[in-house]
């Protein structure tokens, strides 16, 4: 019944507004309709005890004035279903109890004594209505006060302990940065020494080709062996040494569609080796963004090269960028076999991998990386059916 008189009066007021008011009132919420039907019950429940009222004030007359109880429905309806609903009850009440009074009662001196006293009535079920529904209303804004506050609240208390956690972990980050550095720089010159070695034996043992064919083969073989372990151990060393000490990025205004599709396209021969498709979705009108480009897609090299990783026999690797407010969203995702609960738990955590030959340091950089750039990022990874990370970036003031 409240439905169809808003629905009635949204017509005539401007019928162009009635598919708004429709789709606004009747949009595919669970929680919207059951707001809705519990309104429709509340007002026939209080238009039912509206009329009960009436027939009992009718059949016991004016011995036991009842006239105070057509407060029951009329608050009901207006608690429950709004202002336009109970003002509405109260009309009926207000009815009822004329019919009820005219009918069930004696005369009265004067024939417009009824017509007043209901009209006093339907004043005083108005004024109860309004101060019941103002007091409902400032009831309600207040909750959403506290539980915007509340939120607020929380999300920087949330913030807060994140913040605490970034600083412990860059400090230790920083003492083990600072270990490794020392480590790798006391390796790094005897490793020198042992492969320029391996080089003089190499050249001298072409030098017995000729006379022992099948034992210089072996030795060959085991030369290359030790250095392509030696060349292991050399890059690990440099990985650390670039964690440990990464320069300080060199900002400038760079615009993250062309620099996307640069890079892109330069990846597209090991993505077509690798039998994964790309599929991009850049926004053309994205503004500018104040980074480091080449430690920006180091840090994007990272990702797309989990990604690959997690794609042994192909797949689709998805790149794109949009604008978000003052932020601007770069996702990287695959359709690989996702991660367990425990790698992604440790996802960004130094030195932790789940690769034979990965040093756990390819995530945690690129954490710093986006860290330094004031950024973040997100990764959400369902396993058997991929992970997606998300990187936030700020834009530039000009934008």
């Amino acid at each position: 019944m409240l439905v169809t008189l808003e629905i009635n009066r949204t017509m005539n007021e401007n019928p162009n507004r009635l598919v708004k008011v429709c789709s606004s009132k009747f949009q595919v919420n669970p929680r919207g309709e059951f707001r809705a039907r519990s309104k429709v019950a509340a007002t026939a429940a209080a238009v039912t005890l509206a009329i009960v009222l009436g027939l009992v004030d009718y059949l016991t007359g004016r011995e036991w004035a009842i006239s105070a109880f057509y407060l029951l429905p009329t608050c009901f309806a207006g608690w429950v279903a709004g202002r336009s609903a109970g003002f509405a009850v109260g009309a009926l009440c207000t009815g009822v109890w004329f019919l009820s009074d005219i009918l069930g009662g004696p005369s009265y001196q004067h024939p417009l004594i009824p017509v007043w006293n209901a009209i006093m009535l339907f004043v005083f079920f108005f004024v109860v209505v309004w101060l019941l529904t103002a007091f409902r209303s400032s009831h309600y804004h207040l909750e959403q006060t506290v539980e915007r506050r509340t939120a607020a609240l929380r999300a920087e208390m949330e913030e807060r302990k994140r913040l605490e956690h970034a600083k412990l972990q860059a400090e230790r980050l920083a003492v083990v940065g600072s270990m490794a550095a020392q480590v790798a720089h006391e390796i790094r010159n005897p490793l020198g020494a042992i492969f320029l070695n391996l080089d003089l034996i190499g050249e001298e043992l072409n030098v017995f080709v000729n006379s022992n064919r099948r034992s210089a083969a072996e030795c060959q073989a085991l030369l290359r062996e030790m250095r392509s372990q030696v060349l292991r151990i050399r890059q690990v060393l440099q990985d650390y040494l670039r964690f440990a000490r990464m320069p300080k990025s060199e900002r400038s205004v760079v615009s993250l569609k062309g620099f996307l599709e640069e890079k892109l396209n330069f990846v597209q021969p090991l993505l077509d080796q690798k039998h994964v498709d790309l599929r991009s979705a850049l926004d053309p009108n994205l503004p500018p963004v104040y980074v480091d480009a080449e430690q920006l897609w180091e840090a994007f090299l990272n990702l797309i090269r989990n990604a690959l990783d997690a794609m042994p026999d192909g797949g689709n690797l998805t790149v794109s960028a949009k604008r978000n407010g003052s932020k601007v969203l770069i996702c990287i995702g695959d359709n690989g076999h996702g991660m367990t609960e425990e790698e992604t738990r440790n996802l960004f955590v130094p030195f932790f991998t789940t690769k034979r030959d990965g040093t756990g340091l390819g995530l945690a950089h690129t954490l710093q990386i986006i860290n330094e750039h004031g950024g973040k990022i997100d990764c959400q990874t369902t396993r058997g059916t991929g992970s997606t990370f998300t990187i936030e970036l700020p834009l530039t003031l000009e934008a």
